[in-house]
């Protein structure tokens, strides 16, 4: 290959960088090991004879499906011996992988999303983001799975209605979210118990994802009452008076990426439903914000 081909073959590849980093994303819920399914995906394209390619982003979404498929096999694994809920890698610009389609989810990387997606088998949630997200034919994704088309339609309908089912019933203005997250943020730095009892649901969960690496709750924290006996008793250690905070939207969500006295990073994001905060997310596992920066 000469040096001109090569550059055509780079600028083609880059044409489709966003979506196949988008899927990528999705399918294995971190960006480090997206990026590496996609550099691979690089190197099989400039390997590949491109001029018989009919469709090369539905080539390039076919190997990238595959080589996700392959690692969520190991991924399992990993994860069955994870300390700690899991959550997935904290985006800070989600609109860099946004799906180029008109589907309700091409937007959407919400953690509740994720939580979901990470739920389904493999080839489910293959099935659905190729179809439901990224607007490929159910030929096409039978070809790439390695499936029927009924089976396929199957799988992707299986995968829509957990989705359908974990979808909050309303989505709150940006600006109702935003408020929610910096009272809490005051409230639970200075210990005012009742105020964040107020700005949360009775029925709110808290995920602290440690990796093991970093403390945090080993168990989802489940109501209200017990989250907020969570974090007074944080305050009371002045666990929380030390840290720095800087607004941010995490994965689409209102939240904050904050620094301690020690330089650790964290991130929090809050999904809010009915007026209150229904969910929290933090993520500490350092291996998870080497692209967070404050």
């Amino acid at each position: 290959m000469n040096e001109t081909d090569e550059s055509a073959a780079a600028r083609e590849f880059e044409a489709h960088r966003r979506h196949l980093m988008g899927l990528a994303y999705r399918m294995l819920g971190s960006l480090a090991e997206a990026e590496d399914a996609v550099q691979e995906a690089y190197l099989r394209w400039h390997a590949a004879e491109r001029g018989v390619v009919e469709n090369p982003r539905a080539f390039l979404s076919t190997i990238v499906t595959r080589l996700c498929l392959d690692q969520l096999k190991s991924a399992r694994v990993r994860r069955e011996s994870y300390v700690g809920p899991w959550l997935p890698e904290p985006v800070l610009d989600a609109a860099a992988l946004d799906a180029e389609s008109a589907s309700d989810h091409a937007h959407d990387l919400s953690v509740a999303l994720m939580l979901t997606l990470e739920r389904l088998s493999p080839l489910e949630r293959a099935a659905f983001l190729l179809h439901d997200v990224f607007d490929m034919e159910f030929a096409a994704v039978a070809a790439t799975l390695g499936r029927s088309e009924a089976a396929c339609r199957q799988l992707a309908a299986r995968a829509r209605a957990h989705v359908q089912a974990a979808r909050p019933r309303f989505t709150p203005s940006p600006d109702e979210g935003a408020r929610l997250a910096a009272a809490f943020r005051q409230a639970a730095q200075s210990g005012d118990t009742a105020a964040m009892a107020r700005l949360l649901a009775e029925d709110a969960v808290l995920y602290s994802d440690g990796g093991g690496k970093r403390v945090a709750a080993l168990n989802p924290i489940c109501g209200g009452d017990k989250i907020v006996r969570f974090f007074a008793g944080i305050a009371r250690k002045n666990g929380l008076r030390g840290l720095r905070a800087r607004e941010a939207s995490i994965n689409g969500l209102p939240g904050f990426v904050m620094v301690d006295a020690e330089g650790a990073l964290q991130t929090s994001a809050f999904a809010v439903a009915d007026g209150r905060i229904a969910a929290i997310y933090l993520v500490a596992n350092p291996d998870k914000l080497q692209r967070v920066a404050f």
